[in-house]
């Protein structure tokens, strides 16, 4: 109470307002009409000074351009968030002493309550308020009953100030001075707690002495609510020690709660969470412990710390879905369908769910495996998952652990932290709704180990089918079943994928895309995604199945096809371009092979040379990279020396390995290719794979190393149009390698006809031909175990150009014996 007494910038100019109140009722008696300003959460009465803080649109604008002692209208607003309700009939008219604008278009301003008014209609809305008004007069009582209201009020203002601690006692004096009953009524009414449609039953009414009742009233409840808070300090005050302040304040709202009759359990947040617990079909142990934490939360005060924080809690325990499951579609075939329309090719990974779904037909009670998705960016390993539960009519969650450092952000933080937080994944069930949702773990192995701990560590029981039926989250505190969860994680390198973690998880490789697939993924996916994002219809762009190959071939070179989408973005954007800046311009617009470079610009990738041209000392090998196949050129040329072997081009310390077991291997080849034995001593072999910028590493490329090295020794070329991969052991062995689809369509996309593997990779390559016959289908592929048929087989005879490089030293004699 008394807010605005105890501010000083207003006790003298309140002062100044009772000795001179009587010269304000006939400031505005001839006024008929006046701009409004609305107010919400301000009031103004009459004889009254009051700081306002304004941001209503209209209002600013008033204020903008009112020119000083200009008579305004101070109107209440019936409804605070809709101006369009109008307003309450009777408002104060007043003036605005001083304003200034704020920094983000607000005002503050001082105003001074003159005369009441009544609107009579509104005259004007835009840019401000305006009214017709009429100046009501206040029916004065008897100077008898004026003096009897006078020391009443003053009588009660006294004792609440003595009983209020924050208010000082001078203000008992200066309220004593005032006598100016309707000054003393209006300035008790702004300074009680009572809403501002009650100080408008006080500013309505006309007549002096039921204006003074009403405040006696409300001046008398306060009084009753300040005694009974006095009494009920004392009586806490008296048990308590005084050191014991967070108990003191427990007890206080006990007291509180006991004088207005009101029993513990009528509180609404725990009403609600007794009420939603109760709804929950949950284990006697589970429904014990979250009893006794709201026991514990109708025992604390609403004013504690720790209130909030185990409100926090339990509203997040009863949100979860305790055995809340969706029910599985157990149809096979529109499983297929529905994965068939959402992703072209990816057999494997379409075969593998619909195991899961023929198994879930005939066992209802399943586990959930753990799917691990493989494979380059792009290819469609994330969107996968939104295809897998609409085929299995469940829900979808996704969290992505790229970066991921600290075990909390999967296990949640305990409760005796500030600002403790659940872990990502029973966020994840929460909003999934179910206790089996199709779960996705994006780019699971950009995981890392921070100073918090290994959060890969965290996921061995989150993954773990034998342990996640009682996964313990710490924030929780108390086990959760996650065995229902069909979680599926997403990785483009396995290698980084810790053992243990690997183990628990069903490993399925995502391959990449054929140049066929590609074009139907486009035809049926990307280009009407495309066409709608960017605002065109089908019927203004047309793109041939030629354009769509020569921007896969010429504009991306990838597995996926993220970057391809991109490019059909740029290209609808500019043909938007194009249809907005030329109306007259034909429709369809057709884009063909030869306008692609108009649309998008010139072709990113242009065919190499290397394989046309066959060349002593250069091979052509197959290198997997994260974006999918390429081909790798390995050069390979003799210099005058002592037989060192150099190698460039940001060798990983496996391709030097490589090429070291590759140099010692063809030295023990030397009399079979027809390589003197002192060319290995007199001459240093200098490797280089092109390039030089990009980081090479890997043992794939054993095979094609060796060939380079015995192509430079013997100075006989390679057949042309032939690339090669493989690891080689040093006695000549090949191994197998994997990867083996992207580097078949890194061949077919530089023009490769000839490809050299491993024996042993000749069932991969069967499996791929299986599924994607044409795609493949010009590729001649031969499988060998050893290196010296491989040798036989690659180089090309000595051509009459070419010196041998045994033409350099004599013939060696041989000794008898």
């Amino acid at each position: 109470m008394f807010r605005y007494l105890i501010d000083e910038n207003f006790i003298a100019d309140l002062t100044e307002q009772a000795l001179d109140s009587s010269k304000m009722g006939t400031l505005f008696n001839n006024l008929s009409d006046a701009p409004i300003l609305p107010l919400k959460n301000n009031f103004i009465f009459p004889n009254t000074t009051i700081p306002m803080q304004i941001s209503h649109p209209k209002s600013v604008v008033l204020l903008r351009n009112l020119k000083p002692k200009t008579p305004i209208l101070f109107a209440l607003l019936k409804d605070e968030n809709d101006d369009s309700e109008g307003f309450y009939e009777v408002g104060t008219l007043g003036t605005v002493l001083r304003s200034t604008e704020g920094p983000y278009g607000n005002f503050n301003l001082i105003a001074q309550g003159k005369q009441r008014a009544k609107i009579l209609s509104i005259t004007q809305t835009d840019p401000f308020f305006k009214a017709k008004i009429s100046v009501l007069e206040t029916i004065s009582a008897s100077e008898e009953d004026v003096q009897g209201y006078l020391h009443a009020i003053k009588d009660l203002s006294k004792q609440i100030i003595e009983l209020s601690p924050s208010i000082p006692n001078d203000i008992i004096g200066i309220v004593q001075d005032i006598d100016s009953l309707p000054f003393l009524i209006h300035l008790n009414a702004l300074n009680l707690n009572i809403s501002e449609q009650e100080k408008f039953e006080i500013l309505k009414e006309d007549y002096l002495k039921k204006r003074a009742e009403i405040i006696l009233g409300y001046m008398n409840k306060e009084l009753a609510t300040l005694k009974l808070s006095t009494q009920i300090q004392s009586r806490v005050r008296s048990d308590l020690d005084k050191t014991q302040r967070d108990y003191f304040l427990r007890q206080q709202m006990k007291v509180i709660q006991e004088e207005l009759g009101e029993n513990e359990s009528a509180n609404d947040d725990i009403r609600q969470l007794q009420e939603r617990l109760k709804n929950l079909t949950i284990s006697d142990e589970q429904r014990t412990h979250f009893s006794k934490e709201i026991d514990r939360l109708s025992r604390s005060s609403t004013f504690s710390p720790d209130y909030a924080v185990l409100y926090n809690y339990l509203d997040f325990a009863v949100s979860l879905p305790w055995n809340v499951q969706s029910h599985d579609k157990s149809d096979i075939h529109l499983a297929k369908k529905i994965l068939d329309r959402d992703h072209e090719g990816l057999h494997k990974i379409k075969d593998r769910i619909l195991e899961f779904i023929a198994v879930l037909k005939l066992r209802t009670e399943l586990k959930g495996p753990i799917l691990c998705f493989c494979g380059p960016p792009g290819v469609g390993k994330t969107s996968l998952g939104q295809s897998i539960a609409a085929a299995l009519g469940r829900k979808y969650a996704r969290i992505a652990l790229g970066g991921v450092t600290d075990e909390a952000e999967l296990r949640g933080h305990r409760r005796t932290y500030i600002g403790a937080m659940p872990g990502r994944i029973l966020q994840g069930i929460k909003r999934a709704g179910t206790m089996n949702p199709v779960f996705i773990l994006d780019e699971i192995d950009k995981m890392g180990q921070g100073f918090r701990g290994d959060p890969t560590s965290a996921l061995l029981e989150i993954l773990d089918p034998a342990q996640n039926n009682t996964f313990s989250d710490h924030y929780l505190d108390i086990s959760f079943d996650l065995s229902k969860v069909l979680f599926i994680a997403t990785a483009n390198y396995p290698d980084h994928i810790p053992t243990p973690l690997l183990d628990r998880m069903e490993i399925i490789t995502i391959n990449g895309y054929t140049a066929a697939e590609k074009i139907t993924i486009s035809q049926k996916h990307l280009i009407p995604r495309q066409i709608t994002e960017n605002g065109l219809k089908k019927t203004q762009i047309s793109i041939s199945s030629t354009s769509i190959l020569k921007m896969i071939e010429n504009y991306t070179r990838e597995s996926g096809v993220r970057n391809l989408e991109r490019e059909f973005g740029k290209l609808c954007r500019t043909v938007a371009r194009e249809i907005v800046s030329h109306t007259d311009t034909p429709l369809p617009i057709e884009i063909t092979p030869n306008k692609l470079t108009k649309f998008i610009g010139r072709e990113k990738f242009h065919s190499e040379e290397y394989h046309k041209i066959p060349k002593p000392g250069v091979a052509i090998g197959l290198a997997w990279t994260p974006v999918g196949g390429d081909v790798l050129y390995v050069e390979a040329i003799l210099t005058k020396g002592n037989g060192k072997l150099i190698s460039t081009g940001q060798l990983g310390d496996v391709m030097k390995e490589s090429a070291t077991a590759a140099l010692s291997y063809l030295k023990s080849l030397g009399h079979e290719l027809n390589i003197p034995e002192q060319a290995f001593k007199e001459w240093d072999i200098h490797l280089h794979v092109p390039k030089g910028a990009i980081p090479k590493d890997g043992p794939s490329a054993g095979i094609t190393i060796l060939t380079a090295l015995a192509s430079a020794y013997t100075r006989r070329p390679l057949k042309s149009r032939l690339a090669m991969t493989g690891e080689i052991t040093l006695r000549g062995e090949l191994l197998p390698i994997g990867g083996i689809k992207e580097k078949l369509l890194a061949a077919k996309r530089f023009g490769i006809s000839t490809i050299v593997l491993c024996e042993e990779n000749r069932s991969d390559v069967e499996e791929i031909l299986d599924t994607s016959p044409k795609a493949f289908a010009k590729l001649n592929i031969h499988y060998f175990s050893e290196m010296l048929p491989v040798l036989n087989f690659v180089l090309k005879p000595l051509s009459k150009k070419e010196i041998p490089l045994e033409k350099h030293y004599p013939k060696e004699e041989k000794q008898s014996v």
